[in-house]
């Protein structure tokens, strides 16, 4: 058992019960560890939920990076973002789902070493909207973060209500959700 293993079923254990309701001795029993011998791999709690944002923010923010710095007009890597985003978000369904779902469980020690991970996530998603904008692609937007944000609290909820045996696809999902931001609504 090394802890990349232990992470793994803790990321599954925490999305199945919650943060707060997981005990160490949950983690220990589903690895079939002894609760000390759990603690030579990882000092806490609050270590295995900071390890599994990072980890999960490691995949996204190199999987979105591959996207936006593609040279393609923004309006697509919008398009590609959204698709990869979503495909993480299935493929590590219970990584992802804890940092989503769990961030705020961070004690402040871990919360400050996260927060410019975090952020620098957020800015790849500000920036391909500015991005969009500066070049015409977009129309005129008074604050991109919020864009931003307006998108990825779109996409972030979907880890509630996909099913992977559902009636669309994660792609055919993305495909709406990115429309609906790129096209709006309202009939043309």
């Amino acid at each position: 058992m090394n802890k990349d293993q232990i992470l793994e079923v803790a990321a599954q254990i925490i999305r199945q019960k919650g943060f707060h309701a997981t005990s160490m001795q949950d983690i220990a029993n589903a690895v079939n560890l002894q609760k000390a011998s759990l603690y030579h791999h990882v000092s806490s709690k609050q270590e295995i939920l900071y390890s599994l944002l990072e980890q999960a923010l490691d995949i996204i923010i190199e999987r979105i990076s591959a996207v936006v710095s593609q040279d393609n007009p923004a309006d697509e890597k919008l398009r590609q973002a959204c698709r990869v985003y979503l495909s993480t978000l299935s493929e590590h369904g219970d990584l992802v789902s804890v940092l989503l779902m769990e961030h705020r469980s961070l004690e402040s020690k871990f919360r400050t070493k996260h927060i410019p991970r975090r952020d620098r996530f957020e800015s790849l998603w500000r920036d391909l909207i500015r991005e969009g904008v500066d070049s015409g692609r977009f129309y005129s937007i008074t604050d991109p973060a919020l864009t931003a944000r307006a998108v990825l609290g779109v996409l972030n909820w979907t880890i509630t209500w996909y099913k992977k045996d559902g009636s669309l696809s994660i792609d055919q999902i993305a495909d709406h959700i990115s429309a609906l931001f790129l096209n709006g609504l309202l009939c043309r």
